[in-house]
């Protein structure tokens, strides 16, 4: 591996044998905390995810969604822990309506996020579940500093929930960098799941405050749609690319886009890093791997094509044959995605290894917050489609189309790297530039982070991030693109990467959000 920093952001990756990295450095203290006191790298990531809550709720909360892979040391297995749509959703309830509410109960799935706690816990944890929730609580009650990426991000979001009282209420005065916020009315909350282990959330006094407020607001959401909801186990699906494996949670989730990509991409000899040809080449495959997301991918038991099918190797070739050096733009397709989103991985050395995302969807999701008790709920119905017959249209019961996606690649079948790009439609985009930074190049992890992304629009136009010289942007126009420099860091993600070594781990954390990777 090259341990060189070619890029201007130029942090130093972080090697240790324990290992968290997160978008929050408090987040990620947390996480090292809990493995100090003997958790694994499951209670290291829980703890994490919790504390996210807390100091990070402009991309995540209690009513958010979650998934997750894990390496346990003799087996990868991956959970989806996202949630279904009211019960309460039946044919007529959207009439009228071209596109899914943003904001607002119609666009409230059951949240998912304490159900992966839950089940992760039990399956793996060696901490009891109340420990996990001692940091979270504390920062709740006594406040935290409020990092700078984050108060960007909360300010920017605010018009968008004014016409929530409840919102308004938890989540004003927006703070500015530095000030010490509280949010006393999530103690209580964080403390009840804590001793219920989850379960009040599902079945208990939470969910009867969260089904009186849709109740209350016109909502669907019923007290049967919370306790019929359930987190499953899944098997990763698994693609070959060169010498590695690339794992992603299977559809209702976007991670077989990169697979796609990869896939393509294999059948291709490799150009120059960081050359105009190279990410023409990307961008080509890409443009294939998202249009088949937004034609197929949704809840499993209403699609129409298999994984195997999307992946079949004569399909996958015939797509490789069909780039050539010239664009070839793709009709877009409109399913709405959002950047805001937090992932982060956990390692420890007894070889546990953990991939885990959770997300609000948009910003602080819905503009639902449940009175007195800081439930935030996330938005992720909007992610559902209206249009007649397609596989991802919003139904009872069903699983909408996820950006989230936790990343995990292994080689020779063992592990290698547990790694995820947070940021909506960037993420599986960032999967692909992150598989071949480290595994074509050898780049270390946070070089692999820091260095210029590229991005294909929903509209399949091409975003290139400040960095990348204007010579790939002039030729990248010649062969036909629709380029343009994206000065928005937000558009290109946040990266949190943990790559296994001979002898311990080495680690890396975007320099475009707050994130910190720590270790012992």
């Amino acid at each position: 591996m090259d341990f060189s920093l070619p890029y201007p952001a130029n942090r130093s990756p972080v090697m240790a044998r324990n290992m968290v990295a997160t978008s929050q450095p408090l987040a990620t203290q947390a996480g090292v905390d809990t493995l100090r006191r003997g958790g694994n790298a499951v209670d290291a990531a829980l703890a994490a995810a919790i504390t996210l809550t807390v100091v990070e709720p402009c991309n995540n909360g209690l009513g958010s969604d979650a998934f997750a892979i894990i390496w346990d040391g003799q087996e990868l297995r991956g959970l989806n822990a996202s949630g279904r749509a009211p019960m309460g959703w039946q044919a007529g309830r959207f009439a009228g309506r071209r596109r899914m509410p943003d904001t607002g109960w119609d666009s409230v799935t059951v949240p998912g996020a304490v159900s992966a706690w839950m089940v992760l816990s039990a399956e793996y944890g060696r901490l009891p579940f109340a420990d996990l929730f001692e940091t979270a609580i504390h920062y709740a009650a006594n406040g935290f500093h409020v990092g700078p990426v984050t108060a960007r991000v909360w300010q920017q979001s605010m018009p968008l929930y004014q016409r929530f009282a409840d919102f308004v209420e938890h989540f004003s005065p927006v703070p500015a960098a530095g000030d010490l916020f509280t949010r006393p009315d999530m103690v209580g909350t964080l403390e009840e799941l804590a001793a219920t282990e989850g379960r009040s959330f599902y079945h208990g006094p939470l969910a009867e405050k969260i089904v009186s407020a849709a109740q209350a607001a016109g909502g669907a959401l019923s007290l049967q749609d919370l306790a019929g909801h359930q987190a499953d186990w899944v098997t990763p699906v698994a693609q070959d690319y060169r010498d590695v494996t690339l794992h992603e949670i299977p559809p209702n989730t976007q991670g077989l886009a990169a697979q796609i990509a990869l896939a393509i991409l294999a059948h291709h000899p490799l150009p120059p890093l960081d050359s105009a040809e190279l990410i023409h080449l990307q961008i080509e495959a890409m443009k294939i791997a998202i249009r088949a997301a937004f034609d197929h991918f949704a809840d499993p038991a209403a699609m129409r094509v298999t994984v195997d099918e999307l992946l079949d190797p004569d399909v996958i070739r015939a797509a490789a044959q069909g780039i050539s050096p010239l664009a070839s733009p793709l009709p877009p397709a409109a399913l709405p995605t959002s950047h805001d989103t937090v992932y982060l991985a956990a390692a420890d050395a007894q070889g546990c290894m953990v991939s885990f995302i959770q997300s609000n969807f948009r910003g602080f999701g819905s503009g639902i917050v449940i009175p007195q008790t800081g439930i935030a709920m996330q938005n992720r119905g909007s992610g559902f489609s209206l249009q007649a017959g397609h596989a991802n249209e919003a139904g009872p019961g069903k699983r909408p189309f996820h950006t989230i996606i936790p990343g995990f690649v292994t080689s020779g079948g063992e592990p290698r790297m547990a790694f995820g790009v947070m940021g909506g439609h960037m993420q599986a985009q960032g999967h692909v530039q992150m598989v071949q930074r480290i595994f074509d190049f050898q780049q270390n992890p946070q070089a692999a982070s820091d260095a210029p992304r590229w991005i294909v629009h929903e509209d399949f136009s091409i975003g290139l991030e400040p960095g990348l010289p204007t010579g790939i942007a002039e030729d990248l126009q010649q062969r036909g693109h629709l380029v343009s420099y994206d000065g928005n860091v937000n558009t290109f993600g946040g990266a949190q990467l943990i790559y296994r070594s001979d002898s311990g781990y080495i680690s890396g954390s975007d320099h475009r959000k707050e994130g910190h990777a720590a270790g012992f």
